[in-house]
Formats: structure tokens, C-alpha cells, sequence
């Protein structure tokens, strides 16, 4: 192996799936308790406004994958049955980061959630295929882009027995587990890092290990007792100050009511986990050399704006954690870097001195610089919903920036629809202005048609036409 190789860092990537970005408890904006993740952010750059862009499973992990907006890279919904027939995959030949870091000499690690591959009959025979929509399905060794260490499944929701596929596992000879999703996955991560056997990765490579936690997810109520007691002395009115909740008595009010005890003990539960990862590598003495990075593949409405959970473009839903700790080279801290999902690629791969190998075919931003120092990130960030069916048929799309979200297009009956929030002194994004700031509507116009062009979506035509 060579010296250049050698050198390079290693990368810790945990997301967990459906964590919004303002459920960590040292920010101060939810009563949720998060110790470890708080512990974590004073060693780390913690970006306050990374985004996901189009708040699904599937593209988002199509985009964090690829580098590619969903036009491109041909996850423009969900992988399950309804979208098989439309290629709703993530393609074997797109040339992934994880590609990349193989051909550079890396071992690769993935444990959890893949939700990458198109159900296929004969499904495979787990509760989430015995009913429609299909969700879950195995991958095959060579669509998984370069993971040579594989513990895995598609989607399966079930996360106090989930069940996976190891390296060498068949289609039909998945395992069930007796064990909370998140914590079997922390175990999982840990043997890899300590590698006391030497068969989970070559010892002398560095490493890329991806810990895909399935919680906060719904199921709400698949989440350990023990977690759940520690909100014991939360009353509800404690846990519902949140002023975009819904009434009591109707079904998205009632819906947060009755769920976001457990969605917080869901946090609280992977927050654990994650302490447990970090402290394996601090005991293996690999934490100087290793990039980690906590963040979520989308947030969760939980029913605030009478919404129950995710494609949409709230706060609560688009705005996802993203903090990464690189000691010595990235100073801990806050940033309001405009990262949005297909920025990770290029940005992870030029920290990790491989600037030179990512593919033209990559749309996102290398922000590696903004992390690093001061150089300005972009103006702004892409909300980008697709229809996989029909890309035109899409209603709205917008644009984030720093202080404002805009949301434009037309409602079910047609009807024009042009919404502003000023996050700056409406942070709950309870009140569109958009008739009081002309101007900045017609900026986020500009920005829009930008982003449109750059993502390859063919949406730009209706933006145009409509003039």
C-alpha cells in the first residue's frame, strides 16, 4: 500500500432516518435529550442549515450516494413496487463516493437501511411485502458500490426484531434479530472498528464505515421502554410547545400528541448508540484520524402544519443535523453553510485529499473549503419534489437560502401558489409574506431557475412558461 494512501483519513457516516435537525438538545429548540450528540458538537462544526432536498428516503440516499439531483441519478421516489416499473433505482453503473474510495485502496463498511433497489417478484417474503405497495428487497453483491463489509436490508420498519442480510447472504437467507435496530447496529459498528478477528476490514487500509439507523422512523412505538421513561417527568404541555401543532381533537393535532414522547425517546435511543460508537474509536485509538459525521437522511413534521411526516417543504421536514468532527483539521464551531445532500459527496472526497477523482458527472458543491475556512458556501438550496411518473405534474418547488424558504407553483385546482417565510423573525414559518417582499420573491424566482437548470429538472419548462 502506499504511503499516499496510508495517509488518508478514515469516515464514520450515521445517519439515522427521519431525525429533524432541530431535535438535538444543545440547541436549545426542542425538549429533547441528546447528552452524547451534545457532547459531540463541542468538538465539532456543526451546520445549521443543511437541507435535505427532496425530504424522502429513497432520493436522498440516491443523492448522498451519487452527488446527483434526483433528475439525474433516477431515484425520483421511493424504491417499492409502485415505482419499479419506472427504474426507481439507484443505478449499478452510477459511480458512487464509495467507488471511489474502493478504487483508492479503502475498506467499506455498510450497516443498516439501504433502500436503494426496486422490489422484484417472487418478493421477498417479509411483513412489508404482504402488502401493497412492496418495500423491501435484497442487494446483490455487485450493486453495492464497492461495500465489501455488508450487514443490511432495503426498508423494513419493525425496529425491535429488524432483520438483515450479511455479506455472503442470499436473497431468501436474511436473519431476524431480538434486538433494538439501532443498538444491534451499534454492536455491528463497534466489532468493525476493533476488527479483534481481522476479517471485518483489512487492518492496514484506511476504512469507510456508513451506521444507516432506521429510528426515529415510524413506527413510533418501536422503541425500548427505557428510553421512553426518561421523559417521564415531561408533561405533554412540556412536549408540545411547538406553535404550528395542530389543535387537540383533530388528526394531525392528536397524531403529535400521542407520538413525539417516542419520537424523542427514539432520539435519545440513537443518541446513546452513537456515544457508543465514538467511544469504540476513541478506545482503538483511531478518533485523530477519523472523519465522523452525525446527520439524517430528512426530518419529520410529526403533524406540525397539519402535516403528518415528511415530503414537504417545513423546517421540520427539509432541515436535517450535520455535524462533523475532524480533529486538528476542522475547528469545532457553527456554521450557516448552505449544504444540501448532493454537496456530501464531493465535499467528504475532497477532505479526504481525493478531490482529483470525483466524477464531472457529480452536481453537487465541494464545500470542503467553507468547512475548512472561510470561503462562502452557496446562496441558497434546492427544494426539489419529484412525481415519478410525470416530472411536470410536480405542484410546487422553491428554494431555501440563510433566512428565507419560498415556495412557488399552483395548487391542486390550479390556483397560483406563492408562499414566503421569513425564518428570521417567523422561525416557525407560521406567516407567508410573500405579498409584503415582492423583491424577495422575485431573487428566489432567479434562484430557483438556477438550481433548476443545474439538477438537469425538466420542471424548469413550467417555471418559464409561467413567465
Amino acid at each position: 500500500m502506499s504511503s499516499e494512501t496510508e495517509n488518508r483519513p478514515n469516515l464514520i457516516y450515521v445517519f439515522p432516518d427521519q431525525m429533524r435537525g432541530s431535535a438535538m438538545g444543545f440547541l436549545g429548540k426542542e425538549p429533547v435529550l441528546t447528552p452524547r450528540l451534545d457532547r459531540f458538537a463541542r468538538e465539532s462544526l456543526v451546520l445549521t442549515d443543511a437541507a435535505s432536498n427532496f425530504p424522502v428516503c429513497s432520493p436522498y440516499r440516491a443523492m448522498f450516494m451519487s452527488g446527483q439531483y434526483p433528475t439525474s441519478n433516477g431515484v425520483t421516489g421511493n424504491c417499492n413496487s409502485n415505482t419499479t416499473p419506472f427504474g426507481v433505482e439507484l443505478k449499478e453503473s452510477t459511480r458512487c463516493w464509495s467507488d471511489v474510495l474502493r478504487d483508492q485502496g479503502y475498506s467499506l463498511g455498510y450497516i443498516g437501511k439501504w433502500h436503494l433497489d426496486s422490489p422484484r417478484e417472487p418478493y421477498v417474503d417479509t411483513s412489508n411485502n404482504r402488502r401493497e405497495p412492496k418495500w423491501n428487497e435484497w442487494c446483490p453483491p455487485e450493486r453495492r458500490h464497492g461495500f465489501d463489509n455488508w450487514y443490511a436490508y432495503g426498508t423494513y420498519d419493525m425496529h425491535l426484531k429488524p432483520m438483515y442480510w450479511s455479506n455472503d447472504a442470499g436473497r431468501d437467507e436474511f436473519r431476524y434479530v431480538e434486538q433494538w435496530g439501532p443498538e444491534h447496529e451499534t454492536d455491528r459498528a463497534i466489532a468493525y472498528l476493533k476488527n479483534e478477528d481481522g476479517k471485518q476490514r483489512d487492518p492496514d487500509a484506511p476504512f469507510a464505515l456508513v451506521v444507516s439507523m432506521n429510528p426515529p422512523h415510524t413506527p413510533y412505538r418501536q422503541v425500548p421502554r427505557k428510553y421512553v421513561d426518561l421523559y417521564d417527568d415531561k408533561t405533554l404541555e412540556d412536549l408540545c410547545q411547538h406553535p404550528a401543532i395542530p389543535p387537540e381533537g383533530t388528526e394531525n393535532g392528536d397524531l403529535y400528541r400521542g407520538s413525539i414522547r417516542l419520537y424523542y425517546a427514539a432520539v435519545t435511543g440513537v443518541d446513546e448508540q452513537f456515544g457508543r460508537i465514538l467511544d469504540a474509536l476513541g478506545e482503538t485509538g483511531l478518533d485523530r484520524d477519523t472523519i465522523v459525521v452525525f446527520t439524517s437522511d430528512h426530518g419529520d413534521c410529526v403533524g406540525c402544519h397539519d402535516f403528518p411526516n415528511k415530503p414537504i417543504h417545513w423546517e421540520e421536514a427539509m432541515q436535517v443535523p450535520f455535524v462533523i468532527r475532524w480533529p486538528g483539521e476542522i475547528e469545532p464551531g457553527g456554521k450557516q453553510t448552505l449544504l444540501s445532500t448532493p454537496d456530501i459527496y464531493p465535499t467528504l472526497l475532497s477532505l479526504m485529499g481525493l478531490k482529483g477523482e470525483i466524477p464531472q458527472e457529480v452536481e453537487g458543491s465541494d464545500l470542503s473549503e467553507c468547512l475548512t475556512g472561510n470561503t462562502p458556501g452557496p446562496s441558497s438550496q434546492l427544494y426539489c419534489p419529484m412525481n415519478y411518473r410525470d416530472p411536470l405534474s410536480v405542484k410546487v418547488k422553491g428554494v431555501r437560502d440563510a433566512r428565507y424558504t419560498w415556495i412557488w407553483g399552483e395548487g391542486e385546482d390550479g390556483s397560483p401558489v406563492e408562499e414566503l417565510y421569513d425564518r428570521q423573525t417567523d422561525p416557525f414559518q407560521l406567516k407567508n409574506v410573500s405579498v409584503e417582499f415582492p423583491d424577495v420573491c422575485r431573487h428566489m424566482r432567479g434562484e430557483l431557475a438556477y438550481w433548476l437548470e443545474k439538477a438537469q429538472d425538466p420542471w424548469k419548462e413550467k417555471l418559464a412558461e409561467k413567465g
